[in-house]
């Protein structure tokens, strides 16, 4: 007899109208059966039944997200490209720091657009992570070399915020309390000198913008900023300005082109103390302004006060070199209100890409990019010198400058225009002409003809380029750059796809396995929300490029800014800021000037609980405000009695209050109206930090809860890929009595609204697409299952390991939000980074491990994880609290044991065997570890001996 077979019903015409490539159920983990399981496990009849217990009542949505409704992929994809098609890529000569460029395509396919890059996370387990910090390590050496100085940072996040930073710097080094005055040069770039205006109007610090040659150093000084070579393309000898400045007591901050850097004397031989730039035209498409790997190098003597990442070389267990991040205490997450910067990640994948644009080219091959520019400029300027042009006779390096009679100079704008050209207007008579390795001849002569009033000019770009005057004199660089073998050894495409697969196969990604960090939310990076970063339309344009050619990205902003708001619940979204960071600093800026506006500029207090993420005490200080901590109790929740002490005492100065919602500990507290309440009862506004947005998104949102301001991450909640640690993205909404004050990128001078955030209008511009297509794809009721599966999975896993490492903190019912804290501190002979270690040996990457409380794993879970998933990273804690176990009770040695020799890897096991366990437990302790495993690629690192011998280069050969 045969078994009945059951034929699957076929599905009604309604079920089969819409699109048959529907999102959401791409996205969510699990499916109903494992959603049915995962209640069943926590005793709970339905989902709806769990957000009730879990989200207080009083700040549920009463009515569902107002968002178009979802769209397939590829559906969406074909609206985005019709918006695309609004935007008009001309060819760019505008400049200002930002450059054409061509990324290999080796480069493009196996790391901008490669998975195994883009979804890893920062650094802070260094034995999963030896790729990328090798390529940073490469990093940090290229800048080292490019710019003399003696150590420099993994990067930041743009030139103008990089500028900003330094100042930051400068002033905390300055011994004399009365200097308060930073000099700018009028030749920076625009951009720059907006930034360092918003940075230094908080801190009472006095930027006079000027002409260096004129500069007296009448006032007390601690800094003076230069451009190298200077926004008109010229190059100055700074060396006698610098000594002046050293003279009088200020630290010399010079902003270096990093191409030009490889024909010019670098800034340390000439003095600097700090330089900075940019690393786009290293292989980074322009993306209307980002992301961008920005750089810093100081002198030895300031490396402690240099914010953002900082890779160096340690050993480990067994003696060999092993990569980390390097002296960590001077981080803001340590530092707090002592910081003085509030950065807490880098621009790592952006910083990879310059790094391996460097190995692949060479010192030889870079050096030849850049001739071949000067070159081409030359010729250039010769050209329309002959055509009767007055062109700069300055050294410059790819820029010329073109005076013109002002009755013609906007005909010729429109003339070049109308050629396909973006040429750059300065001052009231000058055009500027950048050019940069994509320059051909074919172009030169279409500039010939814009010239030439459309017409041919007859002229020869060989003749004029074999007559050209090239070099730069003294100004020329003669010491040798980029030695290490790294940068000439992987030249031909084949050897450098094999050095990049390599490194990839060093790092453990999303590709391998979950990575459950609480507060930093590892969800999915969908393929189709990838795709259109590098698409010409988006990643080609130039984030200064007249409006009428940007009309597509205007759009995009428009309609995310208009969804974000929905979201959120709040009047208007800024996307200026370019990392969540920037997102609190802006906020704070805001609620700054609304405080300002109203008369009460003495408002300057911020109250922030003790368990905040460090930047919200580095970014209140940062913003001119003095940061009083609050209590919390023993169950996490802000300790009420404290809060309305610390705000009833200081009820007159009391600007702000910064919270997380959900908590940082994970739970939805329930006094959270009554805070904001509180706060606005005593003339304060409510800063919410949005990094725990998808425990929010269509359940309740920060405006509903009473917030005045959030920022967002996109990087987080809305499917930015955090990139090894960048890029992010940190988007700020207000209430509507905030939205005169939100930053504007043209503002210029003291005024309402707040500066500029960043260098670029929309600062990191090109990666909104993802969160567009995400958005897009999911509509209001996949957005807000999202967050319904996402606090499942998280509660989920705290009722499975809850018995074994006991939940540190519970909501009603003994609910948490979208991620919950272990407790391991019951154990003596074992710690929670020998966990963090051991979960290697299961292809698991550790939680967020001591943070917020010492000795506890932060775990979340997120949406996009399935069921399976989480048993299995459920399953590997199990197993290692029985090793755990092991060690307490004697049964295990309490030194030689499974926890404190991990992580093993394969070199570990072969050879000799002298531990009392055997290699089958260390190397294979799980069954799915018998079809994939990933084997770290050192052994345990001694973070110690890292910073008591600190190197932050390319390891030696030998």
């Amino acid at each position: 007899m045969h078994d009945t077979l059951t034929l699957p019903t076929t599905p009604s015409p309604a079920e089969l109208l819409p699109p048959g490539d529907s999102f959401p159920r791409r996205h969510l983990g699990s499916g109903a059966e494992e959603v049915a399981a995962m209640l069943g496990e926590l005793g709970v009849d339905s989902l709806d039944t769990l957000i009730a217990r879990a989200v207080p009542a009083g700040i549920r949505a009463t009515k569902p997200l107002a968002l178009p409704p979802p769209r397939g992929e590829n559906e969406t994809l074909a609206e985005l490209r019709s918006i695309a098609s609004r935007n008009k890529v001309l060819k760019n000569y505008l400049g200002q720091g930002y450059s054409g460029t061509i990324t290999p395509p080796v480069i493009q396919r196996n790391i901008l657009e490669n998975p195994g890059w883009y979804t890893a996370y920062t650094p802070y387990q260094a034995e999963i992570s030896q790729g990328r910090m090798e390529a940073l390590i490469n990093f940090q050496q290229m800048i080292v070399d490019l710019t003399g100085l003696d150590i420099s940072n993994a990067s930041l996040l743009d030139e103008a915020t990089a500028a900003a930073e330094a100042m930051h710097i400068a002033h905390a080094v300055c011994k004399d309390a009365a200097a308060q005055t930073i000099f700018v040069s009028e030749r920076c770039h625009p951009q720059t000198i907006a930034v360092i205006q918003t940075r230094a109007e908080p801190l009472g610090i006095t930027v006079i913008v000027g002409d260096e040659k004129n500069y007296a150093f009448a006032e007390k000084t601690f800094a003076v900023v230069l451009q190298y070579p200077d926004t008109t393309g010229e190059i100055h000898d700074y060396a006698g300005f610098v000594e002046k400045a050293h003279a009088a007591g200020a630290l010399a901050i010079v902003a270096a082109d990093v191409l030009a850097l490889t024909v010019l004397t670098p800034p340390g031989e000439f003095g600097a103390d700090i330089a900075v730039g940019s690393t786009q035209r290293f292989g980074v498409p322009l993306g209307f302004g980002g992301p961008h790997a920005a750089y810093m190098a100081v002198k030895d003597a300031l490396k402690r006060l240099m914010p953002g990442r900082l890779v160096g070389v340690s050993k480990d267990a067994h003696g060999r070199p092993g990569y980390r991040l390097s002296l960590q205490t001077r981080e803001q997450h340590i530092r707090r209100d002592k910081a003085t910067s509030n950065i807490c990640t880098a621009q790592v994948l952006l910083a990879v890409i310059a790094s391996m644009y460097a190995v692949y080219h060479g010192p030889s091959g870079l050096r030849r990019i850049a001739q071949r520019v000067h070159l081409y400029a030359s010729t250039l300027a010769g050209g329309l010198r002959q055509l009767g042009f007055v062109v700069g006779s300055d050294p410059f390096f790819d820029t010329v400058r073109v005076q013109l009679d002002p009755r013609h100079r906007d005909d010729l704008l429109q003339r070049a225009l109308a050629a396909g050209i973006n040429l750059r207007a300065y001052g009231a008579s000058a055009i500027l002409i950048a050019l940069d390795e994509t320059i051909d001849r074919a172009q030169i002569q279409a500039l010939f003809r814009v010239f030439h009033g459309d017409a041919d000019p007859g002229l020869s770009v060989e003749t004029l380029a074999r007559d050209a005057e090239t070099g730069f004199g003294p100004l020329a660089r003669r010491s040798p750059f980029l030695t290490h073998p790294v940068f000439n050894r992987y030249h031909t495409e084949h050897e450098m796809l094999r050095y990049l697969r390599r490194l990839e196969a060093k790092d453990l990604s999303l590709t391998t396995s979950m990575i459950p960090l609480g507060s930093c939310t590892m969800k999915l990076n969908a393929t189709s929300e990838m795709l259109p970063v590098t698409w010409p339309e988006f990643g080609q344009l130039h984030p200064f490029a007249p409006a009428s050619q940007t009309e597509g990205y205007r759009e995009l902003c428009r309609q995310l800014e208009g969804w974000l708001a929905e979201i959120t619940g709040f009047a208007a979204i800024s996307l200026e800021p370019n990392a969540g960071s920037q997102g609190e600093y802006a906020g704070l800026l805001v609620i700054r000037k609304y405080h300002e506006a109203r008369g009460e500029s003495h408002r300057d207090i911020c109250l922030i609980p003790t368990s905040a993420h460090g930047t919200n005490p580095a970014s209140a200080v940062m913003a001119g405000m003095k940061v009083i901590t609050v209590a919390c109790l023993d169950d996490g929740d802000v300790d009420m009695a404290d809060l309305r002490a610390k705000a009833g005492q200081h009820k007159e100065q009391l600007a702000a209050l910064m919270v997380t919602y959900p908590s940082t500990h994970g739970v939805f507290e329930e006094t959270i109206v009554e805070i904001c309440e509180l706060i606005h009862a005593h003339g304060g506004q409510v800063y919410m930090d949005g990094a725990n947005m998808n425990a929010q998104v269509g359940l309740t949102s920060p405006g509903r809860i009473g917030a005045d301001v959030c920022h967002l991450n996109l990087h987080k909640t809305f499917c930015i890929p955090h990139g090894g640690g960048g890029p992010g993205m940190g988007p700020i909404g207000v209430g509507a009595h905030l939205v005169p004050f939100l930053p504007v990128a043209e503002r210029r001078g003291p005024d309402m609204r707040t500066g500029s955030i960043s260098a670029a209008p929309v600062s990191s511009a090109s990666i909104l697409t993802i969160s567009w297509v995400y958005i897009r794809m999911m509509g209001g009721s996949g957005l807000t299952e999202a967050t319904r599966l996402a606090i499942l999975n998280a509660n989920y896993m705290a009722r499975r390991l809850d018995a074994y490492f006991p939940v540190l903190f519970k909501g009603r019912d003994g609910l948490v939000a979208h991620e919950c804290i272990l407790d391991l501190r019951g154990f003596h002979q074992t710690t929670a980074e020998d966990v963090a270690k051991r979960l290697m040996d299961y292809s698991f990457h550790a939680p967020t491990l001591s943070w917020p409380v010492a000795g506890t794993l932060m775990i979340e879970p997120t949406e996009s994880e399935s069921k399976a998933e989480l048993d299995r990273y459920c399953d590997a804690l199990i197993a290692i609290h029985a090793e755990m176990t092991a060690v307490e009770s004697g049964a295990a040695d309490a030194k030689d044991n499974l926890l404190k020799n991990a992580p093993h890897t394969a070199q570990s096991l072969v050879g000799e065997w002298t531990h009392p366990y055997s290699r089958e437990q260390a190397a294979y302790p799980a069954p799915w570890l018998r079809e994939h495993k990933f084997w770290p690629a050192v052994g345990r690192i001694d973070n110690v001996w890292g910073d008591r011998n600190l190197f932050c280069a390319c390891v030696p050969l030998e």
